[in-house]
């Protein structure tokens, strides 16, 4: 960048940066990054020597500045270069205020490169999570099956969680890392199986084995990125994990657009996941452990301190409320979650009269929006707080979810699109939940709980609108009824749910505040 600028101006330039990378001068006019999100980083701004004097009395000066950087955001950062680009050429703010796209609080080089990689994991996994609900309507229809048969399969499928309650407890011993990179490989294998399902009966149990390892991965990306990120960039996290999971289920639902060519047609989506078997791999091999984890690993061998029976009493009490308050708003809010999301294509196909390419376009036009929500809701959950942003999210989008199964015509692609907006917030306000209100010893464990209890209620959820369906001759009663269990949600996050926004998870869980003091008395050589 060269131009003319004002003494002011050049001095601002001159000084060092702390907004999206924090600077340190090196040298007059050259500055290298003490942190932020950057593999490489260097700002020189000089003067032009024959020009250090104003000209034209206008009191300018005339300036070049040269920044040379390298994202440390694994496969995602040609997407940022733009913006880091645009914010660099400017003067820093007065404030040091990060701009409205970045993270609340500003990453550095490590928290970077995991949120990059962990959103490539997520990609996937949206893709795997998405694929039985989006395509067992047509298996189905091959196989002869009804909608309460659909149900039925839907719900038995969700056995598999058990699978990921043991996996996730094997990460709270052996790490995270080895447990997330082993259940994507095994996910992505499991579902190829599919293709080859004579009867809805195969189909079920391969998913029921596929969706176990695909929980598994959705539970430690959220769990790795808490327990990675800064406290007040959490919640944005969590957003942009979602963003490129839905990415994920986007491409899922491209598969709708050749389903209808042939009776087997969707066996296809069932074989795709296999190339993902080796960037997976390739990927996986840069993901390091967590160092919350690592500071366990460092401390299993230390006496604790001594905890008085008092506090380890309220310790015993705060755990079980939290967990009984999360299982509680967990269940009721897949009663209604599931079954809107997976019975949408048959509702479109067989209510609404949808081919699978109306399907697709459909889906995409009303849910792709839903970004906008998702973005907004992590950055208002960071910086405002997350109860308030929860609870508006789930009252507006189960709301406008129940109308769009009520309406025809625009109406329905309406109410759908509102539904997509408001109901975002509430999902990185609330997901972030789960990881954070448990100690690290026992987050996967307890994670993995958590998620049986949404699955029981997805599964009760499913199986009462199959039947509802079936009995009154549409799903749109059914989604009325189990409308009730969210607004208990929206009621409990309100007057219930602690908020845990700009708080460190030490903070939150004192137990892990013990360890750090374990690992500090362990020598320097602890990982702090």
């Amino acid at each position: 960048m060269n131009r003319r600028v004002t003494p002011d101006e050049l001095t601002r330039l001159r000084t060092p940066r702390h907004d999206l990378v924090v600077e340190q001068a090196t040298d007059e006019g050259v500055f290298v990054a003490e942190g932020g999100p950057f593999d490489r980083y260097e700002r020189t701004v000089t003067v032009a020597t024959d020009d250090t004097r104003p000209r034209n009395d206008d009191g300018t000066l005339r300036m070049t500045q040269t920044v040379r950087f390298h994202l440390a955001v694994p496969v995602w950062g040609a997407l940022f270069t733009p913006l880091i680009k645009r914010s660099l050429r400017r003067p820093p703010p007065e404030s040091g205020r990060q701009p409205f796209w970045a993270p609340p609080d500003a990453l550095d080089q490590r928290a970077a490169t995991v949120l990059g990689l962990l959103c490539t994991f997520g990609l996937f996994g949206g893709y795997l999570g998405t694929l039985l609900t989006q395509t067992v309507t047509y298996a189905a229809a091959q196989f002869g099956s009804s909608t309460g048969d659909q149900g039925a399969t839907l719900a038995a499928v969700r056995i598999g969680v058990l699978f990921s309650l043991v996996l996730v407890t094997v990460a709270d011993r052996k790490g995270r890392r080895l447990v997330l990179i082993g259940a994507a490989l095994g996910a992505c294998a499991v579902t190829a199986l599919g293709a080859l399902a004579p009867g809805l009966w195969w189909l079920g149990a391969s998913q029921t084995v596929a969706r176990g390892l695909s929980t598994t991965l959705a539970l430690l990306i959220s769990i790795v990125a808490v327990e990675e990120m800064p406290a007040g960039s959490r919640a944005y996290a969590v957003s942009v994990l979602t963003m490129t999971a839905a990415l994920g289920a986007g491409l899922c639902v491209a598969n709708l657009l050749y389903v209808d060519a042939a009776p087997g047609a969707w066996r296809v989506a069932y074989l795709v996941p296999l190339l993902a078997l080796a960037p997976i791999w390739l990927l996986g091999r840069r993901l390091p452990e967590t160092h919350r984890f690592n500071r366990i690993e460092a401390t299993s061998g230390a006496a604790p301190p001594a905890a008085s029976p008092g506090r380890a009493a309220a310790d015993r009490l705060r755990g079980r409320s939290r967990f009984a308050l999360l299982a509680v708003s967990g269940f009721c809010w897949s009663l209604f979650l599931a079954p809107a999301a997976q019975f949408l294509n048959q509702f479109l196909r067989a209510e609404r009269g949808f081919s699978g390419s109306a399907i697709a376009v459909f889906t995409l036009a009303t849910n792709t929006p839903g970004g906008i929500g998702i973005i907004v809701g992590g950055r208002l959950a960071d910086v405002r707080g997350r109860r308030l942003v929860g609870a508006i999210g789930i009252i507006g989008g189960v709301g406008f979810t129940v109308v769009m199964y009520l309406a025809a015509g625009w109406g329905m692609w309406v109410a759908s699109l509102a539904a997509s907006l408001v109901g975002a917030l509430a999902i990185p306000a609330l997901a972030v939940y789960g990881p954070e209100l448990f100690p690290t010893a026992r987050r996967g464990r307890v994670n993995g709980a958590l998620t049986v209890c949404s699955v029981a209620g997805s599964s009760v959820g499913l199986l009462v609108a199959g039947v509802l369906g079936d009995r009154w001759g549409g799903l749109a009663p059914a989604m009325a009824l189990l409308a009730l269990g969210p607004a208990l949600v929206a009621l409990l996050v309100l007057t219930r749910y602690p908020e845990t926004a700009h708080r460190e998870l030490e903070e939150i869980n004192p137990e892990d505040a013990r360890v750090n003091t374990i690992a500090f008395r362990s020598g320097p050589g602890a990982p702090l």
